[in-house]
């Protein structure tokens, strides 16, 4: 496995930092290689989920190398072919929609424009409010698009908010596995 790179991308859907990050220690447990990535917004925001520093430092601890946060840094990724897949997780209604329709004005955005250069896949951990709002057509597009897959997902409190659609973080390393291969983990709706 560690012959594996893997482009670790982190955005601001801070409730489900923990999750992601849980995820990223088995991956580094297995031995993949972790390129840490972080949107402007989570490399520099405190939230009752924690001070950006401590999540900063903690998954430097875990890649072992530092996280990737300007533009600049991020666009020699696909160039020099140093990631064999691009995980952005959690990957907001908002990132989303940049990737969507090419808006690249981030760190996370331009990581994977980059990583795309190579034709090689993006793994998205959907994590949004307004998942089946005004972010479904978005969604939609990534689905029907080509080196895109995605984590499961489901809706994770229908009844308080019935817009909101969260990634099942505890597949996606299968989900990873598979997109390696070019294949979509179903079912997609959990």
């Amino acid at each position: 496995m560690s012959s594996i790179k893997v482009g670790y991308a982190l955005c601001g859907s801070f409730c489900t930092f923990e999750r992601s990050i849980a995820q990223m220690e088995k991956l580094a447990a297995m031995n993949y290689e972790l390129i840490p990535i972080m949107s402007y917004n989570a490399v520099s925001t405190d939230t009752r989920f924690g001070k950006a520093a401590d999540i900063k430092k903690r998954i430097e601890s875990i890649c072992g190398r530092p996280v990737i946060s300007t533009i600049r840094d991020a666009e020699p990724l696909g160039p020099k072919k140093i990631t064999d897949i691009m995980i952005v997780a959690p990957c907001t209604g908002n990132t989303a929609a940049k990737l969507a329709n090419a808006v690249t004005d981030s760190p996370v955005t331009m990581a994977v424009k980059s990583h795309l250069r190579q034709s090689k896949p993006v793994l998205l951990s959907i994590a949004t409010n307004d998942a089946l709002g005004a972010s479904a057509q978005n969604i939609g597009r990534l689905l029907n698009t080509r080196h895109f897959y995605f984590v499961p997902f489901s809706q994770d409190d229908p009844s308080r908010k019935p817009n909101s659609l969260v990634a099942d973080f505890d597949q996606l390393i299968p989900a990873m596995e598979l997109a390696l291969q070019e294949i979509q983990l179903q079912p997609v709706l959990c």
